[in-house]
């Protein structure tokens, strides 16, 4: 297996590159299971954040990232989780497109959950963005729930997702040839 070193919020990791096609590899980021990176990444997005009253995640691998930022601002966290739950009431639902996962896919919100963020100032956080597919789904709910979205911020940025100017992101990640090249455009 080939792998990708680099450096995130001072800390050097070396991600396993991973096919998601003949031709396109991708590095694997997985904060499961890494406080030390957990716990600096969330203190780095945190330092540019602007003023917010709750975070927002998807299911399930930005979880600890939005975990981490609600333990050290003291604000709370909702997680839109990849199916309903027979304790959500009243769910909304939204498709995702995302690039690591082969199937269609939504998120869900229910009352509950969506009171938290309705009139709220949202801080969406995710681990790694690079088609935008997921945050598309993420916003779609905040704004069907009447939250209002204040920043986008994620680990890493990949592909496209580094030329957008409303994504706050700490590193960028390449995407790589099968050869463990990185594509530099």
């Amino acid at each position: 297996m080939k792998y990708y070193k680099i450096n995130i919020a001072g800390l050097d990791r070396e991600l396993p590159l991973c096919p998601l096609n003949d031709d396109l590899y991708i590095a694997g980021f997985v904060m499961f299971g890494d406080v030390e990176i957990t716990v600096k990444c969330a203190e780095e997005l945190l330092s540019r954040a602007p003023e917010f009253d709750v975070i927002v995640t998807a299911e399930s691998k930005g979880i600890p990232l939005a975990f981490e930022m609600a333990r050290q601002s003291g604000k709370p966290y909702v997680v839109l989780r990849k199916q309903h739950k027979l304790y959500m009431v009243d769910t909304i639902v939204a498709d995702v497109k995302s690039i690591t996962t082969a199937s269609p896919q939504v998120l869900c919100i229910g009352a509950l959950e969506a009171e938290t963020i309705k009139g709220k100032r949202v801080l969406v956080v995710d681990d790694v963005v690079s088609t935008g597919g997921s945050l598309v789904a993420i916003e779609t709910l905040v704004n069907q729930v009447g939250g209002e979205i204040v920043s986008r911020m994620t680990v890493l940025a990949e592909g496209d997702a580094t030329k957008r100017d409303d994504l706050v992101y700490l590193e960028k990640l390449y995407l790589f040839t099968p050869d463990g090249e990185p594509i530099i455009d």
